[in-house]
């Protein structure tokens, strides 16, 4: 299944990251992961939170440049390999990966790591067929 993030770009000076983190507290909205790329003057922030609708709406409303994009969570087991099984998958069918970060380890010691692939749908459908555990926003936010 597919998960909304947000991507916000931020100037790269004291203070910006601080103010957007304050904006995004000050309404409630909490942070479950992100991931900050410096891209020359600018910063490239990816969030994800269990209300991105939210989250996008109050960055925007605070003067920021954000959009949302779909990426996808996968278990990842927490062994040597693990990272390049699901890999394989993807690799087996000529699917490239844009990007990914880590979310955050499961009680049960796998990872969670987020994913951006070029072609969504049939990444969902290689690693699914492989069994590879694809979550959900429930499973990540309890929402």
């Amino acid at each position: 299944m597919k998960i909304r993030q947000i991507s916000v770009f931020l100037e790269n000076r004291p203070g910006r990251l601080s103010a957007l983190c304050r904006t995004l507290a000050d309404a409630g909205v909490n942070l479950s992961t992100l991931t900050l790329a410096e891209t020359g003057e600018f910063g490239l922030l990816r969030l994800m939170t269990a209300d991105p609708d939210k989250a996008k709406q109050v960055i925007e409303q605070a003067g920021y440049a954000a959009t949302a994009t779909e990426v996808v969570a996968l278990q990842v087991p927490d062994r040597p390999g693990g990272l390049a099984s699901v890999l394989r998958v993807l690799e087996t069918h000529n699917i490239s990966v844009e990007y990914m970060y880590a979310f955050a380890m499961r009680a049960g010691g796998d990872a969670v790591m987020v994913f951006r692939f070029d072609d969504m749908d049939r990444a969902l459908a290689a690693l699914q067929a492989a069994g590879v555990n694809v979550f959900t926003p429930v499973d990540l936010f309890g929402a």
